[in-house]
């Protein structure tokens, strides 16, 4: 008979839990911003192209930088690639967070600084999914695999709500600088 092991027992390995308690806060993160940018799109244009256009350029460089992403995550210290990866969004948020605050973002700068995340994101999750392997044991790898499916799931079943109430109620600033922290 088979060693069937727990669903739950990659969460039982210290670094595993942690990396993906952070990958469920950086989920979160990424898709309030993702409300946000729409959100404030609507408040500073009427062109519906542009509001359509937040969503592509978040998506664009996962197209765009997947492959050279992924050579990068096997050819460079993964660690290294993540830490930069999450350093240039976090530095992106923040920006668009400030810029925000003082009224400075215009259409073509939110597309831009969004198509900037969507750099972070590419770059980031290569590298991301491949330590996976790294933080348990080779017989728990499969329900590792299978809880991050889970986090991304929840997250995205639950990240644009939270989105659209800090929007509601603090602004896309906010969520900006959800997303930076």
């Amino acid at each position: 008979m088979p060693d069937r092991r727990p669903f739950w027992g990659p969460l039982e390995h210290q670094q595993f839990r942690n990396f993906w308690l952070a990958f469920i806060t950086s989920n979160f993160g990424g898709l309030i911003q993702g409300v946000a940018a729409a959100w404030m799109m609507t408040t500073i244009t009427t062109s519906e192209s542009m509001v359509a256009l937040v969503q592509a350029s978040s998506a664009l460089p996962i197209m765009l930088f997947s492959i050279t992403a992924g050579a990068i995550a096997d050819s460079f210290d993964r660690r290294r690639v993540m830490l930069a990866a999450q350093l240039f969004m976090f530095v992106v948020s923040a920006l668009l967070s400030v810029l925000t605050v003082y009224g400075l973002v215009t259409p073509w700068l939110l597309l831009s600084l969004t198509f900037l995340l969507g750099c972070g994101t590419a770059f980031n999750t290569p590298s991301w999914q491949v330590t996976i392997g790294d933080l348990v044991p080779r017989e728990d790898v499969p329900n590792a695999v299978s809880l991050n499916s889970v986090a991304v799931n929840i997250t995205r079943s639950v990240g644009p709500a939270i989105g659209g109430a800090v929007v509601a109620l603090s602004g896309a600033a906010t969520a900006f600088a959800l997303n930076a922290a």
